[in-house]
């Protein structure tokens, strides 16, 4: 009997140390690396650019595809029933994963998402035609205070960054202006330059992908953008407003702390790669690194209040 005991505790001890290995050895072997959208948008953009990087630094393989549906609803509510050893990780983004579960059932709460790591932002920026007679922000917005609700913004959905953005600058700036929820971001681009709106609240990825067709008047961040130094931040203008689209990595909630925070590293070891931060600045997004434990529970919570109070502002959840 004592035999068998002792047989059990080193068959135990044996699995507990294999686990911890296999983590602090992450990546094992490949990994599938899944978009909850379709292939194009600026999640799969990003994933892309993080996969040559993966590859050099570890040998391994960032497999990415694809599980779009309800704005990501439908791969987020599968998260959990995924393996959780490290070989999946999903994208994961913000505002998404706070507002959708606030509109109702769409099969996960924000609490059933264990994001490890966020590693940047599309900053909300404001933008215009560049033959339009708006030449400033002070400009949009004394147009909109004397035309109340007359200044209209295309944007990227209901309840988007783009969205509550509008919202908070709003409020900031004394104004009423009106919104039209477009369904992505090309369409809301399209609706500019086609002059069916004033401007756009769009992100300064579209002042890199459009060049010299459009004018960003300012941009959500807390210091200039290394690709636009010639556009003021909001928080210059006198708008105490940083927000954009964050993006980040999340693991099944059963994954091991161990796990965790093999998987939060190697994103961060990505991140602090110049070569793949020149990529990223030069597509117009913003690195950021909120790393797995206490600073992320930080994040999420600041972030979190601050979407629900602009969502409830707009009459997007109750």
């Amino acid at each position: 009997m004592k035999k068998n005991l002792k047989k059990l505790a080193l068959a135990a001890s044996f699995t507990l140390l294999s686990g911890l290995s296999n983590a602090s050895d992450f990546p094992s072997g490949n990994v599938d690396y899944i978009i909850p959208f379709g292939p194009g948008g600026e999640s799969d953009i990003t994933a892309r650019l993080q996969q040559p990087f993966f590859e050099s630094k570890f040998g391994e393989q960032l497999v990415v595809s694809y599980q779009p549906g309800g704005g990501g609803a439908v791969g987020w509510s599968q998260l959990n029933n995924m393996a959780a050893d490290g070989s999946v990780i999903m994208g994961v983004n913000l505002p998404h994963i706070v507002i959708k579960p606030e509109q109702g059932d769409v099969g996960f709460t924000t609490d059933d998402i264990t994001s490890v790591y966020w590693f940047h932002y599309t900053p909300d920026a404001v933008l215009v035609n560049a033959d339009s007679n708006i030449k400033t922000l002070q400009d949009l917005v004394g147009q909109a205070k004397a035309n109340p609700k007359k200044v209209i913004f295309s944007g990227s959905g209901k309840g988007t960054a783009n969205h509550l953005a509008q919202v908070n600058f709003d409020e900031l700036a004394g104004i009423q202006t009106t919104y039209v929820s477009f369904k992505g971001t090309g369409a809301a681009v399209t609706a500019l330059l086609g002059n069916q709106v004033t401007a756009e609240w769009g992100y300064s990825t579209v002042a890199s992908q459009q060049g010299e067709k459009v004018r960003m008047l300012a941009v959500a961040m807390e210091e200039r953008h290394p690709a636009f130094p010639d556009v003021p931040t909001f928080k210059e203008l006198g708008y105490d407003l940083v927000s954009g689209a964050y993006r980040g990595i999340a693991v099944p909630k059963s994954a091991s702390e161990e796990t965790r925070q093999a998987v939060a590293d190697s994103i961060a070891k990505i991140n602090a790669d110049s070569e793949f931060q020149k990529k990223m600045i030069d597509g117009g997004f913003a690195l950021v690194d909120i790393g797995y434990g206490a600073q992320m529970d930080a994040f999420m919570a600041e972030k979190s209040s601050s979407y629900i109070k602009a969502a409830k502002a707009a009459g997007i959840i109750e």
